[in-house]
């Protein structure tokens, strides 16, 4: 796998560490206090926290994706139940409609694996290079090189003379390539050949454990922070609960426990990676949190859009279509009421006497054949109603 990861990952990473080198040793030579800029501790570190710095900063597209990718999950996750217990006995129709909700969602799972798939091997990458620094011994792919060796063996861009110079640097004391349970006699790899130790294992532990500590508190409250925006449907999941108490407290406790065996770079890389996520973490939930209220805003501001005006009544458009044959049909009939009893509303709306019916007389008038009443004589009938329809007449019985 070397011919991949060699110019794909290690050569690029060391790259970036030799150019921040560069870029500060020669600052640091600006500087009259800054005494071999080149093997300077602190340059050196600075160097480390760039690297992560500049790493981290092309990452930021990809884990903004995995974040993103992680809420659209969450938010899923109700409606993919639902389709489970709806299709727990039929695979094939549960796939379908899986793929089906996924598509309408704009929810690619490839898409939201691929951003863990690019961080993954640039970290691991990172470790190598930072590691291969010393060579000696035989844990974490070491070459169980001899101090010698190590000197003058390259890594990756650095020559010979530029590992010498890393080796040499000291952060507070303490050699950048050590941890506190490397073997004494690696530690002639920090020094010249011949020469004596300017440093003991005290001066690493005193570096070392702060680092520890730091990196381990980041850690959980990283942990914390991505865990307070967890829906209460995945955090009541069991499995999620587990995980949850490991990230929350097994990782960081795990980082006291192996910092032992870390070398002081790794250190310096694992606190600057843990501040950067906590940053980052900050910055993209709010940057989120903010999205969300303006999206909910548009949609409040759709819906009053929707919403009839105060003392207007509103109007059913379906319910208008759907009638307007039978309204315009029922016109007389609901304007009957409101005209006169001897009178009809015309379409110029003029008053129009109506039109006696040829076969029912007005009981008002005299039967042909008989006199007219005088008014005082008139019998009162019952008034019709306003349908105009006349009252059946009674049939009498006939008398046996």
């Amino acid at each position: 796998m070397s011919f991949i990861t060699n110019p794909l990952v290690y050569y690029p990473i060391s790259g970036i560490l030799w150019f921040w080198h560069k870029i500060f040793a020669f600052l640091g030579g600006l500087l009259p206090w800054v005494e071999a800029p080149d093997s300077n501790g602190v340059i050196w570190a600075l160097s480390v926290i760039f690297l992560v710095v500049t790493l981290r900063a092309l990452l930021f597209w990809p884990a903004a994706k995995q974040i993103r990718f992680s809420r659209k999950m969450q938010e899923l996750q109700p409606k993919m139940k639902e389709l489970q217990k709806r299709y727990k006995n039929d695979r094939e129709k549960l796939a379908v409609e899986t793929r089906k909700l996924q598509k309408q969602e704009g929810f690619n799972p490839l898409l939201g694996c691929l951003p863990m798939l690019i961080q993954i091997p640039v970290f691991l990458g990172l470790f190598h290079v930072l590691r291969s620094f010393n060579r000696m011994g035989e844990q974490f792919g070491a070459l169980g090189m001899t101090a010698e060796e190590t000197r003058n063996t390259g890594n990756y861009v650095f020559n010979a003379d530029e590992v010498q110079s890393f080796l040499d640097a000291r952060l507070f004391g303490a050699p950048l390539s050590s941890f506190i349970s490397q073997p004494v006699e690696q530690f002639q790899a920090f020094v010249e050949p011949g020469a004596a130790l300017d440093f003991a294992r005290w001066n690493i532990i005193l570096v070392a454990v702060p680092l520890m500590i730091i990196s381990a508190v980041t850690t959980h409250f990283n942990a914390r922070v991505s865990l307070s925006r967890q829906s209460p449907e995945a955090a009541a999941n069991p499995q999620a609960k587990i995980m949850n108490q490991l990230m929350l407290w097994a990782f960081p406790i795990g980082i006291l426990v192996t910092g032992a065996f870390w070398p002081m770079a790794i250190l310096v890389y694992m606190v600057t990676n843990n501040l950067w996520t906590l940053g980052q973490q900050y910055f993209l939930y709010e940057r989120m949190a903010k999205e969300d209220d303006a999206a909910a805003l548009a949609r409040s501001e759709e819906q009053k859009a929707l919403a009839p005006r105060v003392g207007v009544k509103p109007v059913n458009p379906k319910k208008g279509r759907g009638s307007g044959s039978a309204a315009a049909s029922g016109t007389a009939v609901a304007t009957a009421p409101t005209v006169g009893a001897d009178e009809v509303k015309g379409d110029d709306d003029e008053v129009v006497p109506p039109k006696a019916a040829p076969a029912s007389p007005s009981p008002s008038g005299p039967r042909p054949g008989q006199r007219p009443q005088a008014p005082g004589g008139q019998r009162s009938r019952p008034a019709q109603k306003a349908s105009g329809s006349r009252p059946k007449n009674k049939k009498k019985k006939k008398k046996r």
